[in-house]
């Protein structure tokens, strides 16, 4: 009867955790959505020009973090499989400060009517979308097993989260770099 109890606990210790996870992610996907569609920008400069080629970057740098994560956890190196999620991590939460002050000062940038692939950009650019804001709530609550010691529901929930991030990273830099080479830039 102890064991059944023990093993119940930290499971219903997780319901609110998850629930304040999911709760966040849906506020933080609300204002983003009301940040670049409906807050107006607040300059028109061309003062922070680099943030979206530094947002890239971050991108990119997170995709090798996650990359090389699995690469240990493969291997079974959980210090540096957790070092390179966390740096990974790191990226990600970098990347979204510079993509909101981007969004904040400029709003929303659109994709030449003209340019070729605008199809292809509109159809990646949706679907790194939709994922990141699924992402969110994944990345977290993959962390949050992980940190609060749930090996066994992190090993579940990672093997969707790492894919789905992976994407998100690296179509972030696909769309960035499209979006240059349309704007001629």
């Amino acid at each position: 009867m102890a064991i059944a109890a023990s093993t119940s606990t930290p499971r219903s210790g997780a319901a609110p955790a998850i629930a304040a996870i999911l709760l966040i992610s849906a506020a933080a996907s609300l204002f983003l959505f009301w940040l670049i569609y409906i807050h107006p920008a607040a300059a028109t400069s061309s003062q922070y020009a680099f943030l979206p080629a530094m947002n890239a970057v971050f991108n990119g740098l997170a995709a090798t973090a996650l990359l090389i994560g699995y690469t240990f956890i493969r291997a079974r190196k959980i210090k540096q499989h957790r070092a390179s999620m966390i740096t990974a991590f790191v990226f990600s939460t970098l990347f979204l400060i510079g993509y909101i002050a981007h969004h904040a000062l400029h709003g929303d940038v659109r994709y030449p009517l003209h340019a070729a692939y605008r199809t292809f950009y509109l159809w990646l650019l949706t679907s790194h979308i939709v994922l990141a804001v699924i992402a969110l709530p994944l990345v977290l609550v993959t962390f949050f097993f992980s940190l609060s010691g749930r090996i066994p529901q992190h090993r579940r929930i990672a093997r969707w989260t790492f894919p789905i991030w992976l994407y998100v990273s690296i179509t972030g830099v696909i769309t960035y770099a499209m979006l240059r080479l349309a704007m001629g830039s």
